[in-house]
């Protein structure tokens, strides 16, 4: 059975930050999305899921990193790894959208961490991301 749209969109808006983020985070954060899902031949679905993603980390990126270092305790956020912080921002902006149980959005951020980093990593991202929805009052 194919992924769903938004596992694939997660997937998607996932690289588009993982790339910026390696680059240093330039400021143009939806024009190096464009160039990874324009190289990987992104389907249209998947890039509209990925892109409102992406869209939210970059206007509110600011905010999203700072919610984030307040549960991140022991952690500081630019010490994290490249795949940590980003699907740590990818979970910040989806449970900020408001539309994906926040169950949902921590399984599937704990896949992805999995997936593109280690079982370390899915394990770190799982309790943080978990302490930011009830910090946000999305969990309780």
């Amino acid at each position: 059975m194919p992924a769903r749209v938004e596992t694939r969109g997660r997937s998607r808006a996932l690289q588009a930050l993982y790339a910026w983020d390696v680059r240093g985070t330039p400021p143009d954060l939806p024009r190096v999305a464009a160039m990874v899902w324009d190289d990987l031949a992104i389907q249209a679905d998947e890039r509209a899921f990925a892109h409102a993603l992406v869209q939210l980390v970059a206007a509110e990126r600011i905010g999203i990193d700072a919610e984030l270092s307040e549960v991140t305790t022991n952690w500081r956020l630019d010490r994290l790894g490249h795949i940590e912080r980003s699907v740590l921002r990818l979970a910040a902006a989806e449970l900020m959208q408001g539309g994906t149980p926040p169950r949902v959005v921590i399984q599937e951020c704990v896949r992805l961490a999995e997936r593109f980093g280690s079982a370390q990593s899915a394990r770190f991202v799982n309790g943080v991301i978990d302490a930011l929805a009830r910090r946000m009052g999305r969990l309780t």
